[in-house]
Order: C-alpha cells, then sequence, then structure tokens
C-alpha cells in the first residue's frame, strides 16, 4: 500500500488522524488515530530484492475503554483484508488508553 492508500484507509475510519503525531498543542480530543511506518520487510534471492511489506501500525487512543472505536478500526482492516495483531495499554502519564494495531501492507 501506498501512503497516498493508507491515508485514504484512514479516512474510513471516521476519527481525526496524523500521520506519526499533531502537532504540539493541536491534539484532538480523543478518541483519535495515529498511523506509523517504522520500518519494512523485504524478500530477496539472489541479492534482489523481490517485495518490500511495509510495516504499519495504527494506535487508537481514548479517554476510556471503547469498544465501538476498537470495533471501528476493525472493520476498516478487514474490509481491506488486513491481517493485525492488538495490543492494549494504559498511558498513566496521558491518562489514555492505547491499543495498538500492527501489520504489514
Amino acid at each position: 500500500m501506498t501512503y497516498e492508500e493508507i491515508n485514504e484507509m484512514m479516512q474510513e475510519i471516521g476519527m481525526p488522524f496524523a500521520y506519526h503525531h499533531f502537532a504540539e498543542g493541536e491534539s484532538p480530543k480523543p478518541p483519535f488515530v495515529i498511523f506509523l511506518s517504522p520500518g519494512e520487510d523485504t524478500f530477496g534471492a539472489d541479492n534482489l530484492m523481490y517485495h518490500s511489506f511495509k510495516q504499519l501500525d495504527i494506535e487508537l487512543y481514548t479517554d476510556e475503554k471503547s469498544p465501538d472505536a476498537e470495533s471501528r478500526v476493525e472493520e476498516v482492516l478487514t474490509q481491506h483484508n488486513i491481517y493485525y495483531t492488538k495490543t492494549e495499554t494504559y498511558i498513566e502519564s496521558e491518562q489514555l488508553y492505547e491499543v495498538l494495531y500492527e501489520m504489514e501492507v
């Protein structure tokens, strides 16, 4: 997937979103989503790269546990036939829940 395709997919979620972070002081009220591509996995042989898979992280932030918000993200990923792993944590300093979806696209 290209950056543009990922950006379009993020719009389908229907929540405020940004790549990597919001500018200082411009973070919206939760729920909101951050996405980033922290790296790439490549497949190659004979000293050639045959295919590259971008790592994609989608981070959902909420001020309380929100199965509805999680469902919105998961429905869009399912519609795009994207396999993901999901973890959750509470960020004490921000008083926010983070649900992390990790995948390759």
